[in-house]
């Protein structure tokens, strides 16, 4: 007869998500994870399978936590270009109150990951797209009414919002200051109107 699992899975992955975007994947050790989740090291590998399969676990709660919402937010049809502000506002008020400067984990898999395993590189990909395909819906409507300038590609405008939303992150975790992240938003949404 099987065990019951005896510890709550998604805490686990919380916990290990918040662990992995302390110290990245090659920073967070197995001993990282079963102090931050309380789980031990046997239970980890039976539920999880892995490190990596730990790992892939937080990408997937990252996205649902992070990714998802954001979609979410986009999909309701409020003016393009508020909605374009507010989520990059957002994003911002979200860097600066993070305290312990978590970096994204996204950002970190990409630069540290996708190169050499492509279960990662996936995940990022499908994470990215999903981000990239929303603010698309929103710069089409928004330049189909007007608001936003026709004169540039809404998916290279997609793309770039995207990139922006990145590069706000690595930024704000080496210096959080909300006016210079703001200048960079504002800079960006000027760019498109």
């Amino acid at each position: 007869m099987a065990r019951l699992r005896e510890f709550d899975t998604e805490k686990a992955v919380e916990a290990a998500m918040n662990a992995f975007r302390l110290h990245g994947y090659d920073g967070t050790s197995v001993q990282d994870l079963v102090d931050a989740t309380g789980v031990g090291r046997g239970s980890l590998y039976a539920a999880f399978g892995s490190k990596e399969g730990l790992y892939l676990a937080a990408m997937d709660r990252y996205r649902e936590y992070y990714a998802a919402p954001l979609v979410d937010i986009l999909r309701e049809g409020a003016p393009g270009l508020e909605l374009l502000r507010y989520v990059l506002v957002a994003a911002i008020d979200e860097i600066v109150r993070d305290g312990s400067r978590r970096a994204c984990l996204i950002v970190g898999a990409a630069v540290g990951r996708i190169a050499h395993d492509p279960q990662v590189a996936s995940h990022v990909q499908s994470t990215t797209e999903l981000l990239e395909d929303a603010l698309y819906q929103v710069i089409v409507e928004a330049q189909g009414d007007g608001q936003l300038s026709d004169k540039r590609d809404a998916r290279d405008l997609a793309r770039y919002l995207v990139i922006t939303m990145h590069g706000l992150r690595v930024m704000g975790a080496m210096n959080p200051d909300r006016a210079a992240l703001m200048g960079v938003v504002d800079t960006a949404l000027e760019a498109l109107t």
